[in-house]
């Protein structure tokens, strides 16, 4: 490989495109979508205060969640319990900041709105439709897709439960959290329980 061929290739791969017109030369710096993994990658993973979960109940719990910085914090009066990673809504305002209390508490929860078109032998014809816009295919239904240990804040359908984190804001509003740990706030909280959505 000669020594131009050589270069255009390591610009390439770098982001860095070239395009020549005469004499004058175009760098395009845009910054470059980092890959999925890699975002993924730099959400620290949950962590859990075993001593401060002991003493986490419904009596004293109440719920921070950060949208700039992804995570939501579980105190046990003045301390800190849980750190968690969250996904939050794609686009600003999907996810209201805001005071809320929790409204509802549902373990086996589905969406009214998002989820997949399935066939009477339960088989997925088109996944990830909303029922607000998509017409189900004939010989179909509408089944929501799970959001375990939801812990609602708006009756608009805003809230916490177990679900997908990409590494960035991707629900449509709700905040999802890993796997493991709703059960463990869902199981210390209450109706009426204090949540504090920041920007």
């Amino acid at each position: 490989m000669n020594r131009i061929a050589r270069t255009l290739g390591v610009l390439f791969a770098t982001g860095l495109f070239i395009s020549t017109i005469g004499t004058a030369v175009a760098v395009d710096r845009r910054p470059q979508l980092a890959p999925p993994q890699e975002l993924i990658s730099r959400q620290i993973p949950p962590v859990v205060k075993q001593d401060v979960l002991a003493h986490l109940d419904p009596g004293n719990a109440a719920v921070v969640v950060s949208l700039a910085k992804q995570r939501a914090y579980v105190y046990a009066g003045r301390d800190l319990a849980i750190d968690t990673p969250i996904s939050s809504g794609k686009r600003a305002g999907m996810t209201p900041a805001g005071d809320f209390t929790i409204l509802q508490k549902d373990r086996d929860h589905r969406s009214s709105v998002y989820g997949n078109f399935v066939d009477s032998r339960g088989r997925v014809i088109r996944a990830g439709v909303s029922a607000r816009i998509d017409s189900a295919p004939s010989g179909t239904h509408f089944v929501g897709a799970p959001m375990l240990y939801f812990m609602r804040l708006t009756w608009e359908g805003v809230g916490m439960h177990v679900g997908i984190l990409p590494g960035y804001p991707a629900s449509h509003g709700c905040i999802r959290m890993p796997a493991e740990i709703p059960p463990l706030i869902y199981a210390r909280v209450k109706i009426g329980t204090r949540v504090q959505v920041t920007n």
